[in-house]
């Protein structure tokens, strides 16, 4: 499967941007999706993560109450709504796919397909 991340850009804080993430075939629907960022200098973390059908979503303390995951299997492809954003949330954000697992999860390890990355800046 190939992901396209799409939806960044330039917003000062307070502001709010919607990513999204659009997939490849007919599989979508059996992947359990997530989002990563890296800021400069830093190792890339979990984001949120959302289950195949969309009932379970999971997120990073960091980003709780202010961002939420969805996805549209129809459409193959997953967002990412991000509200409130702060400066610390400026970084390159990545969509990833996870072909196996059962449940979401957390861990870069999981995830088996990731798209190319899509630049979220935030000023103060």
């Amino acid at each position: 499967v190939q992901l396209q991340a799409s939806g960044g850009g330039l917003v000062q804080a307070g502001g709010s941007l919607r990513l999204s993430c659009a997939a490849s075939g007919r599989t979508f629907s059996t992947y359990a999706m997530g989002w990563f960022r890296q800021a400069p200098g830093k190792e890339r973390e979990f984001v949120a993560a959302i289950s195949r059908g969309g009932g379970s979503t999971g997120y990073a303390d960091s980003v709780k109450g202010r961002f939420t995951i969805s996805r549209d299997n129809a459409k193959n492809t997953v967002y990412l709504q991000m509200n409130s954003l702060k400066p610390e949330d400026t970084a390159v954000y990545y969509c990833a796919a996870d072909a196996s697992s059962s449940v979401i999860t957390s861990r870069e390890h999981e995830y088996d397909y990731w798209g190319q990355g899509t630049q979220v800046t935030v000023s103060s």
